[in-house]
């Protein structure tokens, strides 16, 4: 057997492994969770199969919107509708800045009408007012807000099951970074969910379409194809290579950008018809007059993805907008994004080392899929192949975090019980030496769960003590790349410069989640960090604080509706 067959075999037995590690045979549903930046949708494994559960409303996907009225909290399709009459209360694209830094979000904050602010390690602060209270200021962590609409995808499949649900897998982008993911995590425990475990959504499409295609039309397991996802969502964007073989879904490389999708093709509409329109600027002078033309644009995106032209219509005070938008015109206007999701495609296949004539199918997720510009460049780059669409774009990643739940809760069926997860890092690891040099410990594409060590020294003669600074990205200086944490290793071999030898050890589980070591090789000293409580994200008291705070609103809510049904049954 060869060497890459004999690494291939070694990389499926620990993945295996830590499969039946992670995996305890549990007495409960678990759900999965497509937390999306404008849709999210719940699913969970029943009776041999993934089931899209429908919310109160009757709908199978549910708006990431929050907003505060009068009546009170509301999470769904009816804060989204009020947000014209509701804008610095109404909150929306938490996604998009959840994990990162104040200093980060400047062009999100510019398209968001409700006010945010730099907290503590600076970290953003979303700040409302309560109209329950008296407009009382309200100051919530994205996680918090996040962790709102976690709560009512929880409370759908509590309604359609008929039980307390206790855990959950989410799915993220895989190019989430490791605060992403972290404060993802942190989101699902304020809900009131043991996460356990964070998916990529690329990967959690690509089960659901695995299982969908597990038997061909003779019956047989599919044994060996390169599936490549593409997944354009409403917000972020991921493109995934995955091999498919007996049952293995191993990711070969994956790709993206966070702030790429839905939103941004109708910003460039908005911001066309703001150009182009008769007057627009004394129209469109205000938060409430800005959303009602969000929302019109939205509005002809999605009818352009059926007809060669659309009415862009919206009353704003005594003024009547309406327009007609064709889908050339549309498409010119986005021309340059639309190209942005194929240079993605094409930065997956380099670093996978595969041609494009050897990916079988192209499997198309995410609302977005559906702008038939999209799907016209992706065909001419694949040399006319047809496009997959045998999956849900709207539920297929639900529909694998449901799958990848049924198997960390101990299900052992036809359809599960073959199936393996092998996931990629997205982004690569390392630590900064002198000169803000970024050494790369694991590189990108790497399989999890991983453990790398490198070797590194000090720079100075008789130096006692080292700090360890660690960064996730690509540039060479870290100056480019993602700051995620740092620690300080004591106790140092006392030595001339370059002797003694430092061992860092960066270990990568099933979640993506990373810990860090370094220990000195003579002396034995050692220090770590699991990243867990560093750059913005919450300490363990302020989750159980704010867990705290999230069921009292809980019990507020409830209490409104009530008194809502109350005055309704009088009237």
């Amino acid at each position: 057997m060869g060497e890459a067959k004999l690494a291939q075999k070694k990389k499926i037995e620990e993945a295996k492994l830590a499969s039946k590690m992670n995996n305890a045979t549990l007495d409960e549903y678990v759900i999965g969770i497509d937390l999306g930046t404008t849709y999210s949708c719940v699913s969970v494994w029943k009776d041999g199969e993934a089931h899209v559960l429908s919310n109160a409303e009757g709908d199978r996907t549910t708006a990431s919107w929050v907003s505060f009225t009068e009546a009170g909290r509301v999470v769904g399709e009816s804060a989204k509708r009020q947000a014209a009459q509701n804008p610095k209360n109404t909150l929306f694209n938490i996604k998009r800045i959840i994990g990162r830094q104040f200093s980060e979000i400047g062009e999100d904050i510019k398209h968001m009408p409700f006010e945010i602010k730099e907290g503590p390690g600076g970290k953003p602060i979303i700040v409302v007012e309560d109209p329950t209270q008296n407009n009382e200021k309200k100051e919530f962590a994205p996680e918090q807000i996040s962790a709102m609409v976690l709560q009512k995808m929880k409370a759908t499949a509590e309604g359609q099951l008929g039980c307390v649900i206790n855990k959950a897998v989410i799915t993220v982008p895989a190019y989430f970074s490791d605060a992403q993911r972290r404060q993802t995590k942190d989101a699902g425990q304020i809900a009131g969910l043991e996460v356990l475990r964070i998916i990529n959504e690329p990967t959690a499409a690509a089960l659901a379409y695995g299982l969908d295609k597990r038997e061909g039309d003779d019956g047989e397991i599919i044994k060996d194809q390169t599936i490549l996802v593409f997944d354009l969502g409403g917000g972020t964007f991921d493109v995934s290579l995955l091999h498919l073989q007996d049952g293995v879904f191993e990711v070969l490389a994956t790709a993206g950008d966070t702030h790429l999708g839905g939103e941004d093709f109708d910003e460039s509409l908005m911001t066309h018809v703001q150009k182009t329109y008769p007057n627009a600027d004394s129209i469109f002078n205000d938060d409430k007059s800005k959303r009602k033309l969000r929302t019109a644009c939205e509005k002809a995106k999605r009818e352009l993805s059926i007809t060669q032209s659309a009415k862009l219509e919206c009353f704003v005070g005594e003024h009547e907008v309406n327009m007609t938008i064709s889908r050339d015109e549309f498409n010119k206007v986005n021309e340059a994004t639309f190209q942005r999701c194929l240079e993605a495609v094409k930065r997956v296949l380099a670093d996978a080392g595969r041609d494009k004539s050897l990916v079988n199918e192209i499997v198309l997720v995410g609302g977005s899929t559906r702008v038939p510009r999209v799907q016209e460049i992706l065909t001419e780059y694949f040399d006319g192949k047809p496009l997959n669409k045998s999956v849900h774009p709207d539920e297929a990643v639900a529909y694998g975090a449901a799958v990848q739940g049924a198997i960390l809760a101990g299900v052992r069926d036809k359809q599960t019980s073959k199936v393996l997860l092998m996931d990629v890092v997205p982004l690569s690891l390392g630590v900064e030496c002198e000169g803000r040099h970024f050494a790369k410990v694991v590189n990108r594409n790497t399989s999890i769960p991983c453990k790398k060590k490198s070797e590194f020294t000090t720079v100075y003669d008789n130096q006692t003590e080292i700090d360890v600074r660690i960064f996730e990205g690509e540039r060479m200086s870290t100056d480019g790349n993602h700051l995620l944490g740092e620690f300080q290793i004591t106790g140092i071999e006392k030595a001339e410069q370059g002797v003694p030898k430092i061992d860092v050890t960066f270990e990568v589980n099933t979640n993506g989640l990373l810990t860090v070591t370094a220990r000195d090789r003579v002396t034995g000293s050692e220090a770590n960090v699991s990243l867990q409580h560093d750059r913005g994200r919450l300490t363990p008291e302020e989750i159980e604080r704010m867990c705290a705070e999230a069921e009292a609103m809980r019990e507020e809510d409830e209490m409104l509706q009530k008194q809502r049904e109350i005055d309704g049954y009088m009237d």
